[in-house]
């Protein structure tokens, strides 16, 4: 279903690709900020997400094809053209993008310089990294006490969808990172990607920290670059010039086909 430029409401059926790090929010909960790609290559930045309100089977996970209904965010708070306000109920799950679909499916929106993008209006960009190196480096207790207050303000508050609490997300004690080359140049930027977060902490309880922090490098920082990745990047939402990564994709390289 493809969507008129024009159109200030509508539906969409696009396939998952992020699920950016939850943000406290006092309107809304616990919100996450979704980017999904549809099959004419357009992007789709839907907010806001309260994530454990969704009914069970409404929980989309990456690769997930999802229908929702939209309308556009007011200019004020998002001129970014991607963005749509997602109505929470409409969202369903009708299908999931198998493994040898996912490169033809993503090779389009693969691009050398977001920069570029950004001049030509777009917010979201899939980019393959040259020379990436996977970091870390433990939060301080201040800004992990800045996210617990976060947590507790919701909880002080009923938010939009009726809930009286909503159980805080563990926040990770380390920022990922990627020191990686585009056709920009160098960049190291923090992932705010949400599934990072959930396999460190999920590792870190099977197998402890230090054999965690381990796991993260073998999967993420040789791994990965081995095989073939792409880092999603999006805008933010102040500094709409300033791009960071919001999800970490593996993605065989894309092979051209031979001349004869």
């Amino acid at each position: 279903m493809s969507i008129n430029p024009l159109a200030k409401t509508g539906h969409a059926r696009a396939v998952v690709l992020v699920k950016a790090a939850p943000q406290a929010s006092g309107a809304h909960g616990e919100t996450v900020c979704v980017a999904a790609l549809d099959e004419y290559g357009c992007w789709h930045r839907i907010y806001p997400v309260n994530f454990r309100a969704l009914n069970q089977s409404q929980k989309f996970g990456r690769w997930d094809q999802i229908e929702f209904a939209w309308r556009l965010p007011e200019v004020a708070k998002d001129r970014r053209q991607e963005s749509k306000r997602v109505t929470q109920e409409s969202i369903r799950i009708v299908g999931r993008l198998k493994a040898r679909e996912r490169q033809p499916y993503l090779e389009r929106a693969i691009i050398d310089s977001p920069d570029a993008a950004y001049k030509n209006g777009q917010s979201l960009a899939l980019v393959r990294p040259l020379n990436p190196h996977f970091k870390w480096r433990r939060r301080s207790e201040e800004e992990m006490n800045r996210v617990r207050r976060g947590y507790e303000e919701i909880n002080a508050s009923p938010d939009l969808f009726g809930t009286t609490t909503i159980v805080p997300r563990e926040a990770a004690p380390y920022e990922f990172s990627y020191a990686y080359e585009d056709g920009d140049g160098s960049h190291h930027k923090r992932c705010h990607d949400w599934e990072v977060e959930q396999t460190f902490l999920k590792w870190r309880e099977a197998y402890g920290e230090e054999r965690a922090l381990a796991e993260m490098q073998r999967v993420f920082g040789e791994e990965y670059p081995q095989k073939g990745m792409v880092l999603a990047l999006g805008t933010h939402g102040q500094r709409n010039w300033q791009w960071m990564i919001i999800g970490i994709l593996r993605l065989d390289e894309i092979k051209q086909p031979g001349l004869f």
